[in-house]
């Protein structure tokens, strides 16, 4: 264990009095899209690592292949980067929504035409990128020293490939240390490694104010590889329409929240789920009391409308 401090843990959160997050115009849900770009940037010997990746495809979970590659693996998350990237994109163009692009710098080393045309959407207040990492690796296997590095490599490499520097990271599998060297890092406006709550939140746990943004595992197509129900189009759209409408409803209750919705190239761009995206995405601007929000836009009104106050 590390002599550092450490994230803390609060089992309490807002309690019964949740705050009225006043989103804009009055919104009874904020809704996030996040596709995650990771592709080429998971574990793999031609990236130095001493086995091959195990997770989130269409044949995982699956064991590591040490020390060789994993052909099989290797070209299924290629799929993601050379074709479902491009299928999603569009799905979102065509109905001028907005969302987040989690970005694993590497990745975006790997495909300078994607990151190009995430710098696009950037420049026209479509898109913004959170920071995933300089790896799609698990973190907490990786030295301090090395993830510091990977945090600022990352950053770097967000900032070169698409012209705006992240201000929200997002790790996904995170060390013991993650939050505070994000924090010591400086220069970003929230983190989003929990998934412990529909509101975001404030944390001084590193001597200093702290935004969390939370995430969310069951609204994600990573459920598509972790053989938790989502098996057909219809599995998908269903799980994220009953979440919708349940925050919907609270909204119009006087208890507000956010959803995020967590989407993969490599999983939710294949044709025979691509339809379960396009089913949720008409069914949410059918709505109106809906922000459809990029996550900077959310962390930015929370710093705004509900700033840390001292007790």
């Amino acid at each position: 264990m590390t002599n550092q401090p450490q994230p803390s843990r609060d089992y309490i959160g807002y309690g019964a009095e949740r705050p009225n997050p006043q989103w804009p115009g009055n919104a009874n849900v904020a809704i996030n899209f996040v596709i995650n770009y990771e592709e080429g940037a998971e574990y793999g010997v031609l990236e130095g690592d001493d086995h091959s990746e195990a997770l989130l495809s269409d044949i995982a979970p699956a064991p590591y292949r040490q020390a060789e590659r994993f052909l099989n693996m290797e070209s299924l998350y290629e799929y993601g980067s050379r074709v479902g990237f491009w299928r999603t994109l569009r799905k979102f163009s065509e109905r001028e929504i907005p969302f987040t692009v989690n970005a694993v710098g590497r990745a975006l080393e790997l495909n300078p035409e994607a990151a190009h045309r995430i710098g696009i959407a950037v420049s026209a207040g479509i898109v913004d990128v959170q920071s995933h990492g300089w790896r799609w690796i698990d973190y907490a296997k990786v030295p301090e020293s090395v993830e510091r590095e990977h945090i600022s490599l990352c950053v770097n490499t967000i900032n070169r490939m698409t012209g705006a520097r992240p201000l929200g990271w997002y790790t996904g599998a995170p060390s013991i240390n993650t939050r505070r060297l994000v924090v010591e890092e400086g220069g970003f406006l929230y983190d989003s490694d929990a998934y412990n709550d529909d509101l975001p939140y404030w944390t001084t746990d590193f001597g200093r104010q702290h935004l969390i943004i939370p995430y969310g595992l069951d609204t994600n197509d990573s459920r598509c590889a972790r053989n938790q129900g989502f098996d057909h189009t219809d599995d998908f759209f269903v799980y994220m329409r009953d979440c919708f409408d349940t925050l919907y409803e609270e909204g119009e209750e006087g208890q507000p929240a956010m959803m995020n919705v967590g989407l993969h190239c490599r999983m939710i761009g294949k044709p025979g789920r691509i339809a379960g995206l396009t089913k949720f995405l008409d069914y949410v601007i059918e709505h109106d009391k809906v922000w459809i929000a990029r996550r900077n836009e959310i962390a930015k009104h929370w710093i705004s409308v509900h700033p840390l106050r001292n007790s």
